[in-house]
């Protein structure tokens, strides 16, 4: 049975580089995987639109088909760029819309590692696919929000570029079908070891590292 990894989180957070980012460096290590891209975002592209709230369901349950049919041809990893529970939070957010949340949580159980992206990284526009910087804080606490209450855990990655994959391979080292497989850990240096204030609060999060990646 493959391991599922998700990578969760707002609009211009770094998800697609990351998946993607994590996809070479792992399959450079000869484990097989099969990364699955974000679903909502090639509908909007092929629609030229965003979605009524009425076609948000099917959206949550096709992309959900898309990770079940990545899934069947039996990869050592499989790499989900968001799952249905981001089609939840963006139906709760723009529609008040809450009904997918039971569907998107169950479908999130299956998954051995959930990756939320920190807000650290610049917005960057990317024409009707993105509201714009002001919803990036409301989108990430709905998922965190979503998580805690569903008991399922995650963890946030920082960083740009090649700082953030290490974060990321760190986590998967908490797995045991890869962590054999992947290179030791170094030992963390005194400077990376610190604790963040905003204690998961993420408006507070958001304004640390704009002041931090600002020096």
């Amino acid at each position: 049975m493959s391991t599922r990894i998700a990578l969760l989180g707002a609009e211009s957070s770094g998800k697609t580089a990351l998946s993607q980012a994590l996809a070479k460096a792992l399959a450079g290590r000869g484990i097989t995987v099969e990364l699955v891209p974000e679903l909502l975002r090639q509908w909007c592209l092929d629609a030229g639109r965003t979605p009524r709230p009425d076609e948000q369901d099917g959206i949550a349950r096709a992309h959900a088909d898309a990770i079940a049919a990545a899934g069947a041809r039996a990869p050592d990893l499989l790499l989900a760029d968001t799952t249905p529970l981001m089609v939840a939070v963006y139906s709760d957010l723009l529609f008040g819309d809450r009904a997918l949340y039971p569907f998107a949580l169950e479908h999130q159980r299956s998954y051995a590692l959930t990756l939320v992206m920190g807000l650290d990284l610049p917005w960057v526009a990317d024409g009707i696919l993105r509201d714009g910087p002001q919803v990036q804080a409301p989108v990430d606490a709905l998922v965190r929000a979503a998580l805690e209450r569903a008991g399922l855990p995650y963890q946030v990655v920082y960083g740009r570029g090649p700082a953030r994959l290490a974060r990321a391979e760190r986590a998967l080292h908490q797995l045991p079908a890869l962590a054999a497989r992947l290179a030791p850990l170094p030992e963390p240096t005194a400077t990376a070891r610190w604790a963040c204030a905003c204690d998961s609060d993420a408006a507070c999060e958001h304004r640390l590292f704009r002041r931090l990646s600002s020096r």
